[in-house]
């Protein structure tokens, strides 16, 4: 496949990955959290712990926001902070039990939902799009 094919099929796949993870988790956030609030304890679940800093790089947010909106999860139970032993002024960014709960709930409302859009797969179709996961995930996602 030449490169220019190839970049047209990745748009065309990232875009769809968007849509396809919008279906999926739509209906799984609370009423009581923002879309961005949402996705970082998403993010957290993950990719526990995080540092501020971290969670800011990877939503694309201004670190002041993603300051305030991790304040805002704090405040309502859902994350705590935990200092790092080796140098006093990095702080992790931790599911409290709350928080856990939560995100287990909407993970299992997309799981359930992902497990209806593999229904009619074979078994090897399975392996199959298991392996091409983990190779998108290792050249695109890994490699930076």
């Amino acid at each position: 496949m030449e490169q220019k094919s190839l970049f047209e099929n990745f748009i065309s796949f990232s875009t769809n990955v968007h849509r396809i993870t919008h279906e999926l988790t739509h209906e799984c956030k609370p009423d009581s959290l923002t879309p961005v609030q949402y996705s970082i304890l998403e993010i957290i679940t993950v990719s526990d712990p995080m540092t501020l800093s971290e969670i800011s790089d990877c939503l694309r947010i201004s670190l002041p926001n993603a300051s305030r909106e991790v304040r805002k999860l704090k405040e309502k139970n859902l994350i705590f902070k935990k200092n790092d032993l080796h140098d006093k002024r990095k702080q992790y960014i931790q599911l409290s039990k709350d928080g856990k709960k939560l995100m287990d709930a909407a993970f299992r409302s997309i799981e359930a939902k992902f497990q209806n859009l593999i229904r009619g797969m074979t078994q090897t179709e399975m392996e199959e799009l298991g392996v091409a996961m983990n190779l998108v995930q290792d050249r695109l996602i890994d490699n930076k």
